[in-house]
């Protein structure tokens, strides 16, 4: 049984920093890219930043320079170190699987609020 299971989520003024974890149980985690979505009330799903399993990362244009996903495969984590959070980072934030071959992600986590106060 696969879980993600996401956690550091927080109220946090702006400008100020959070970093998310995700570990993963259940799947063969170096095999697995990995995802951070979010969803703020209202608003679509997005695609915030993403690695595959060799390392290589992308990130949504409005939080390049300011987050960076990175993950240990020993550890089975995937972590989201968000810095200079802005109020319209607010939203709750998805960890997601996908096995590497894949296009779609899988298997998604339970979700963690990140709320950014002006």
């Amino acid at each position: 049984q696969v879980q993600l299971v996401e956690s550091g989520g927080g109220l946090v003024q702006a400008g100020g920093s959070l970093r998310l974890s995700c570990a993963a149980s259940g799947l063969t985690f170096g095999s697995y890219a990995m995802g951070f979505y979010r969803q703020a009330p209202g608003k679509e799903r997005e695609l915030v930043a993403s690695i595959t399993s060799g390392g290589s990362t992308d990130y949504t244009d409005s939080v390049k320079g300011r987050f960076t996903i990175s993950r240990d495969n020993n550890k089975k984590t995937v972590y989201l170190q968000m810095n200079s959070l802005k109020p319209e980072d607010t939203a709750v934030y998805y960890c997601a699987a996908r096995y590497s071959t894949l296009v779609q992600y899988s298997y998604w986590g339970q979700g963690t609020q990140v709320t950014v106060s002006s």
